[in-house]
């Protein structure tokens, strides 16, 4: 990955950039296609088999009894758990259901019931995200509490012992996802348990309570102590590393955006995500989120028409000169651990965006051209 070009800013706060091209007539062609018909018979598949998988898992769990096996029902379970989670992204994307009522539920019995994340802690901050992905001050997604992605965040920390993680996050990278399964449990009750205002709190908390304590007594009731403790070690780390490698590629490694600076939708999604290159089968391990520029434009479209909407998309970015970033799995890896790696280590324009650098080089406001570095191949 090319490193980005400094940015000196020439234009005062709310500086308004215009892409030259509009989201419009690609909206309507995908729409012709029928690319945003929802997929009843490819859901309701999944909405059955999801319970009744864990409820085959925990049948297992109990036959096994008390043995060290169990740490490879753990793991599956783990491996579960992310899947539905996936499936509850797609809820809350509204890409099941036309009801938003029936996608809340259905968000809710698959978030907090079975995989124990919050849908109000998830649908809060995952909504803002979506709405300005990688711009300081407005995406959550770049405000972490131990991983830094922006130089603001390393310049902001005063503990020393977690300066010295992000000095070395490069290398605990991968490591430091294996404790992501917990941040996301506590996240969930924490703004369950906040004064803010959350629709739907008691149910919330009442499937909380069933999936993060009656799981864990359940567990403790069929092993014993040492093997229980490592058996919901392994769970939770399988969980959160499969989690955090998921979602990890998406946006990392990509433009940060200036506060103030104002995209237009398409520059704001196309140019700030990046696809994953891959077959039939990375979209079921990845669970849609490797087609990112496409969920990002198409939030509500259902997840098994991504792949046939990414060469669309892709062809009319390339038409309109709107960077299309697209690499494989491995690389993309490489591209996120390099970003943080530069990012600990305190170099200050890593997260330079490419689109301000071309309008602050050539003093318009009307961007004809997409320039390079970290926003495309």
């Amino acid at each position: 990955m090319d490193a980005p070009r400094r940015y000196t800013p020439t234009r005062p706060r709310d500086t308004a950039i215009s892409q030259g091209s509009s989201f419009t007539p690609l909206a309507q062609q995908v729409r012709e296609l029928g690319l945003l018909r929802r997929r009843y018979g490819y859901y309701w598949t999944r909405l059955v088999a999801a319970p009744a998988a864990v409820a085959l898992c925990l049948l297992v769990f109990s036959w096994i009894g008390d043995s060290w096996w169990q740490l490879f029902t753990g793991a599956v379970l783990a491996v579960l758990f992310t899947q539905i989670a996936f499936l509850g992204h797609d809820a809350a994307h509204r890409q099941i259901f036309i009801s938003g009522r029936w996608n809340d539920w259905i968000s809710l019995i698959l978030g907090d019931l079975l995989v124990g994340m919050s849908y109000g802690w998830w649908q809060h901050k995952h909504t803002r995200h979506h709405a300005n992905p990688n711009k300081l001050g407005s995406d959550p997604d770049i405000e972490l509490p131990v991983i830094a992605v922006t130089t603001e965040s390393v310049a902001s920390q005063r503990n020393r012992s977690f300066a010295w993680l992000q000095a070395h996050q490069g290398l605990l990278f991968f490591p430091i996802l294996l404790l992501e399964g917990i941040s996301l449990h506590a996240s969930s009750v924490r703004r369950v348990c906040s004064r803010g205002r959350l629709q739907r709190r008691w149910v919330e908390i009442a499937f909380l309570v069933v999936r993060l304590v009656g799981y864990p007594v359940l567990v403790f009731f069929v092993l014993s102590p040492g093997i229980a403790a490592t058996f919901l070690a392994v769970q939770l780390g399988v969980f959160g590393f499969y989690m955090g490698i998921a979602f990890a590629p998406n946006h990392k490694g990509m433009p940060v955006v200036p506060r103030g600076l104002v995209l237009d939708f398409l520059s704001r999604q196309v140019r700030m995500s990046r696809n994953i290159r891959g077959g039939r089968f990375l979209d079921v391990l990845m669970g849609g989120l490797n087609y990112q520029v496409e969920h990002h434009l198409f939030p509500s479209m259902p997840r098994p028409h991504l792949r046939r909407a990414a060469p669309i998309v892709q062809q009319y970015c390339e038409t309109n000169r709107v960077p299309y970033t697209q690499v494989g799995l491995f690389t993309s890896y490489a591209i996120v651990v390099s970003y943080i790696n530069r990012v600990g280590l305190g170099e200050r324009d890593v997260f330079t965006c490419p689109l301000v650098q071309s309008r602050a080089a050539i003093g318009t406001e009307t961007l004809h051209r997409g320039s390079g570095g970290a926003a495309g191949e």
